[in-house]
């Protein structure tokens, strides 16, 4: 079998009849319910909480419950729970436990909280010029930007708003405590995010914390870093109470105050001679909210790919992200590139049309080879296809015919997007450090021992494929269980794509050398760390060097149709080339595809999520719009082989690509059918109108 055949997901059939168990479906003796006391303003000092009396079986958990009040993420500046103030609606100040739901919601309804209310920050642009509201700000250049020669300028502004992950199961963890040991259960991406969280609040040691990962029903860089400020809460409450504690949002409690995708403002200036770039200028600014979180993490992937797909010899990238008192942002498929691709797209797109050159012509003349060189300055070690991408793209669209029959209201767009796999720079060898294992029973059955977490995204198929692969077994006899601090070693967050490229290149090394060893009676226990290689060169101070470990590249085609009255959008058609190096699995790589394809269709005309003055407005299923299956496009895809020679049977990565690319290209099809230019996302009828009827 080739591995890139199609076989039926290993964990289809739990779910398909019902048998997989999420977090509220696992039963616990003693189980105790939590809800959030928070914040009713967003930024001020509590004076005071008065709870009501005679209410039995209720507990109360705060700040003083925990050894120390501090959210362990890059930093730690985030507290467990808010004590002398607070700096965003819906900042968690308690928890009150008890075993009756409706006796806590009576307690709490009875709550006072004593607020001395300061004046709040909501926007960038409030931020602009005062120091302390700077979280991050990089900068870096490329060639000499300040000698260029030059005969005209190109400027744009864009702007995106925030985006809700909206994953299907909403966030939910049980902390419990016996025998002298906190154990974490529910919904994550990141057990050991979690367990290193736990460490550093609790006065235990590691062999005191356990942290296990329930069924999870998706995330989307939902569940990476927040399962961590609710893991703290709920071991606390546990550990006070001893018993355990579920603590699990509603949904509006959930879209209201969790993580959101930045809001984003980015300015592109472009220097031409004779037509041509001969220098650009990049500065984008993000919301964080009031704490730092991933903002800076997200802010540094923004700008470290921000040249795309293009060739542009003198480049300066500029970013700041501001602290505010909306609700703090944090991971979302794509961490950063959605927001600076659109922009980059955009602006191509516009730059062309400037030019009187067709956009598809116009790229190519800039398309990046193997050998050149990045916005960072590092080379491109592989080979890229580009251009056959383009042409697979023009035959697969019949994108020419369509530029030369012109209709009314009718439009199609473009956009070509890298991706980079894995931890910026030298994260993967400095920072995560990932180690797997693999362990064969006396019975030839094998273990998969990693902490990359199945939340629908096919882990557990791609990576016992993998394995399975190598030792030429049957893959019902690999056994991969949801991941458990107490038993798998911590080979890093199922986050930027990662897991089948890192990951799964670390388990194909491991099964190599458990392969010879197969024939052993005995159990077998392999062993395998990351290994960075060298061609890695990086310098994290000046953002200079290798960024990413391998790229994958996508190009993409959308055709829309604009109603003259109403402005409202219909996206037809969706087309896409893709670059990921070998397909683990052409069915979960095609699932990957049609996901990316419904999110970025949200991101790109439809999911409008609005604050105001910190309170996120749209928080329902009825207020927040997402695509449905009527708004779906017809999805036509192809593959272009490319392996990676550091990628396990070839594969590079793919899970956020596939969605980044989908916005821009929108974005271009709206302005070729309407001769305007779309600078914000979404873009949605009322800003449609607003733009033609100015």
């Amino acid at each position: 079998m080739n591995i890139s055949d199609r076989i039926n997901r290993i964990d289809s059939k739990e779910k398909i009849n019902g048998q997989g168990k999420y977090i509220e479906d696992i039963q616990f003796e003693n189980l105790h319910f939590a809800r959030t006391l928070r914040s009713t303003i967003p930024k001020g000092k509590i004076v005071g909480v008065k709870y009501p009396e005679g209410y039995e079986g209720i507990c109360i958990v705060d700040a003083r419950d925990v050894y120390r009040n501090q959210v362990h993420m890059i930093d730690n500046e985030m507290p467990v729970f808010a004590d002398e103030k607070v700096s965003y609606i819906g900042e968690p100040i308690a928890l009150i436990v008890g075993k009756d739901k409706n006796n806590i919601i009576r307690f709490m309804n009875q709550i006072e909280v004593y607020y001395e209310e300061e004046h709040g920050i909501f926007s960038i642009d409030e931020c602009r010029g005062k120091t302390e509201q700077i979280i991050s700000s990089h900068r870096f250049d490329k060639g000499n930007i300040d000698s260029l020669d030059y005969d005209d300028v190109f400027e744009r502004e864009y702007t995106t708003g925030y985006q809700e992950q909206l994953y299907m199961e909403k966030q939910g963890l049980v902390g419990d405590f016996c025998e002298g040991i906190v154990t974490i259960y529910g919904s994550m991406q990141c057990p050991y995010y979690i367990k290193n969280a736990l460490l550093h609040c609790m006065d235990l040691p590691s062999d005191q914390i356990r942290v296990v990962q329930a069924l999870t029903g998706g995330a989307f860089g939902g569940k990476e870093e927040y399962p961590s400020l609710m893991a703290c809460q709920v071991a606390a409450a546990a550990q006070k109470i001893g018993a355990p504690v579920r603590l699990v949002f509603d949904r509006r409690e959930d879209m209201t105050y969790t993580t959101k995708r930045h809001p984003s403002r980015s300015i592109i200036k472009s220097y031409l001679k004779k037509g041509r770039i001969v220098g650009m200028e990049y500065f984008i600014e993000l919301d964080g909210g009031p704490y730092a979180g991933l903002t800076d993490v997200v802010l540094q992937r923004a700008l470290l790919t921000m040249t795309g797909c293009y060739s542009i010899e003198n480049f300066r990238a500029e970013g700041i992200s501001y602290r505010t008192n909306n609700i703090f942002t944090g991971a979302f498929r794509g961490f950063g590139g959605p927001q600076s691709m659109f922009a980059l797209e955009q602006h191509i797109n516009q730059l062309a049309k400037h030019l009187k050159i067709d956009p598809m012509a116009f790229r190519r003349e800039y398309f990046v080879k193997q050998g050149d060189y990045s916005a960072t300055s590092g080379q491109f070690h592989e080979e890229i296809f580009l251009d056959q991408m383009a042409d697979q793209l023009q035959l697969l669209s019949g994108y020419q015919d369509k530029i030369n029959r012109k209709l009314p209201n009718h439009g199609i767009g473009i956009s070509f997007i890298p991706h980079g796999g894995g931890f910026t720079g030298d994260g993967e060898a400095n920072h995560i450090k990932g180690v797997v294992k693999l362990v064969k029973d006396k019975e030839g059955y094998v273990s998969i021992l990693v902490s990359s977490v199945e939340m629908g995204q096919g882990a557990k198929t791609v990576l016992s494929k993998i394995v399975a692969s190598v030792l030429a077994i049957d893959i019902h006899r690999i056994i991969y269980h949801n991941p458990d601090t107490f038993i798998v070693p911590d080979s890093g967050p199922t986050v930027a794509s990662r897991t089948t490229m890192v990951v799964g290149n670390l388990l194909y090394r491991a099964a190599q050398k458990l392969k010879k060893q197969m024939d052993c009676l005995d159990e077998v226990v392999v062993e395998e760390h990351y290994i960075h290689p060298d061609y890695m060169v990086w310098d994290q101070d000046k953002l200079k060097g290798n960024a990413y470990l391998s790229y994958s590249w996508s190009a993409v085609a959308a055709e829309v149709i604009i109603d003259p009255l109403t402005y409202e959008i219909t996206c037809t058609d969706i087309y896409g080339v893709y670059d990921v190096g070998t397909p683990i699995d052409k069915s979960a790589l095609l699932g990957q595809i049609h996901g990316g394809i419904a999110q970025g269709l949200g991101y790109g005309m439809m999911e409008v999520m609005t604050s105001n003055q910190g309170l996120i407005q749209h928080n329902s299923f009825s207020s927040y719009t997402v695509p449905t299956m009527s708004d779906m496009p017809i999805i036509h895809s192809e593959c272009l082989m490319n392996p990676y020679q550091d990628g396990p049977f070839g594969a590079k990565a793919a899970g956020e690509l596939t969605l980044v690319g989908v916005a821009p290209a929108i974005a271009a099809a709206v302005e070729d059918a309407l001769g305007f230019e779309m600078n914000h996302l979404p873009i949605t009828p009322e800003l449609i109108a607003e733009v033609v009827l100015k």
